[in-house]
């Protein structure tokens, strides 16, 4: 990538932060959403780790309040309680597909990190398996 592409791409971000990405974060919390409901069991410490993980995303944490996060993560979850809004969650992540690897990989790690906690079931893997299809990313690499 030349420097100037590379400063059209911070140039891009810095106004993402600002203006307040939505896609992004449905992407975002529908992930870890999908994640948290997988196993049946909505854990606590499952959803305090995708609020860290989300607000630790730069575009995300310059963008929106904690409030505004855990609504947002809090909503995600009533959809993943049926099959048709776990669907309509991988629809949410979908949108980003088109995104640089870099968001995609962003949306996938939180969603990973909220698996991870407490080690990763089969079931969180499968939810981690259609995220990875949704984003156009390599899950193996990604959870090395």
């Amino acid at each position: 990538m030349s420097i100037f592409q590379d400063a059209i791409l911070r140039f891009g971000r810095t106004i993402m932060s600002y203006a307040g990405d939505a896609v992004f974060l449905q992407a975002s919390v529908s992930a870890a959403a999908n994640v948290i409901v997988a196993d049946g069991d909505v854990a606590e410490e499952e959803i305090d780790s995708a609020i860290t993980g989300i607000r630790a995303n730069p575009i995300l944490e310059k963008s929106y309040d904690t409030l505004r996060v855990e609504q947002e993560l809090y909503e995600a979850i009533t959809r993943a309680k049926s099959r048709a809004g776990r669907l309509e969650n991988l629809r949410f992540v979908g949108a980003i597909a088109e995104r640089p690897v870099e968001q995609r990989q962003d949306v996938f790690l939180i969603g990973a990190d909220v698996a991870d906690f407490g080690g990763i079931s089969e079931v969180e893997h499968k939810a981690l398996d259609e995220i990875a299809a949704a984003l156009h990313v390599d899950k193996s690499a990604l959870l090395r």
